[in-house]
């Protein structure tokens, strides 16, 4: 097979996917969002996910059988490929249930130029199950083709970490699958190609999808568990990064922070396996339970910086608040289900008025998203009270005294202060 890639979904996952792709095949990279694709094709990723030289050495800027990437907002363009790899977001309702309508969207896009022999690869977070009985049913029924026999699937979860320059696409190992034995092994070669870390066949696509949720599930019952040992160590006066520090010398002690679990992987994964646990008669305590103390440390936190003013004689109600980071994690622009505004509407309960910088954060889609400003260069303005939230590199650099009052209570979510901070979680 003469293979040409089409990547559905050019954000997070699938920009740096398709990069590598075209550095050894014909890519084609589809996106329904005209600003991003306009904006990649210009070389830049606002993502910060692919430095600008890297994109424009694979762009190509029409359609050719030469090995790059060409990107586009035209279905037309994306019919002469024989496989699809589906990189769309999953997120989650307001009552955290799984929202699966860009995969159904995504997957009815390629069901219209679905042909004979080709394969669909989703790399998507889904629960177990998912893709052969949410997506197949949806390529069947557009394609007029059938499963098994015209065309095949495969999954091969996304491992991306935002932000991470050391941890890239092509060195995080790769579990892939396939809906047989047979397409399991293209699978698993088509990702061998690119992925110098290597890969892991999984013996089918329910494993590779339960192994995806497990994975983010687990680091968020890690971080449940220091966040509530974060809770009581506060109570008894003691230092919880000192604490850690001390247990992480044992050689089997596992190392996990305490903080705000946002972002489009471990604050929502643990949901779907929630969901599909529940659909066959099982109801998870410890995963929700986990689930429930991270969503939680938003209130907390905003509870914990009310009582360091309060304990500094600061007035609460009226006074103005420096909330340094909006993202869901450091030295990344993503504001996808970050904790953060937990903490900002909280506070705002309390009658504090807050302003929000965070200089990678794009504000239009703070304020799509949250309706609430955030600033990406700071004035004149100095503050009652300053917590820091996320941990770019550039707070590190911020000197804080410019920017608070004489009394000022400071509070240091992420533990990167010292001793400037007053508290910290």
């Amino acid at each position: 097979m003469n293979k040409k890639i089409t990547v559905i979904g050019l954000g997070y996952v699938g920009l740096p996917l398709a990069r590598l792709f075209a550095t050894k095949y014909n890519v084609v990279g589809f996106d329904i969002n005209k600003p991003r694709v306009e904006e990649l094709n210009t070389g830049v990723d606002s993502t910060l996910e692919v430095e600008d030289d890297v994109l424009t050495a694979v762009l190509k800027t029409s359609q050719n059988d030469e090995n790059g990437l060409f990107c586009t907002t035209e279905s037309d363009d994306i019919a002469d490929s024989n496989i699809y790899i589906v990189t769309v977001p999953t997120p989650v309702d307001k009552n955290n249930r799984p929202i699966l309508t860009p995969l159904y969207k995504a997957s009815e896009t390629v069901g219209r130029v679905l042909k004979k022999g080709d394969i669909v690869v989703y790399e998507s977070t889904v629960y177990p199950g998912a893709t052969e009985e949410e997506c197949v049913p949806v390529l069947e029924k557009i394609s007029g083709l059938i499963f098994n026999k015209d065309f095949y699937v495969g999954y091969s979860p996304e491992r991306i970490n935002p932000g991470d320059k050391k941890h890239t696409v092509e060195k995080i190992l790769k579990v892939t699958s396939g809906s047989t034995p047979e397409i399991g092994k293209v699978v698993d070669q088509l990702y061998n190609d690119v992925i110098t870390a290597g890969t892991h066949l999984a013996p089918t696509i329910k494993v590779a999808e339960a192994a995806k949720v497990i994975e983010n599930s687990q680091r968020d019952i890690n971080i449940a568990f220091v966040n509530e040992l974060a809770k009581i160590f506060n109570r008894l006066e003691i230092n919880t990064s000192d604490v850690l520090a001390a247990a992480s010398t044992k050689w089997n002690f596992l190392p996990f922070s305490p903080g705000l679990v946002g972002g489009h992987c471990i604050g929502v994964d643990p949901y779907y396996l929630a969901q599909k646990a529940q659909e066959v008669g099982y109801h998870p305590e410890i995963i929700l339970a986990g689930r429930r103390m991270n969503d939680g440390m938003g209130s907390y936190v905003a509870g914990e910086v009310v009582k360091l003013m309060l304990s500094k004689d600061i007035t609460v109600k009226n006074s103005n608040l420096l909330m340094l980071g909006i993202t869901f994690k450091e030295n990344c622009p993503d504001v996808r289900n970050t904790k953060v505004i937990d903490v900002v509407s909280n506070l705002k309960e309390f009658g504090i008025n807050v302003t929000i910088f965070d200089p990678l954060a794009n504000p239009d889609e703070v304020e799509h998203e949250y309706g609430v400003r955030n600033l990406r260069e700071l004035g004149s303005e100095k503050f009652d009270s300053i917590v820091l939230a996320v941990s770019h590199k550039e707070f590190l650099e911020l000197d804080l005294e410019t920017v608070s009052n004489d009394k000022v209570a400071i509070y240091d979510v992420k533990g990167i202060l010292g001793d400037k901070a007053d508290k910290r979680l």
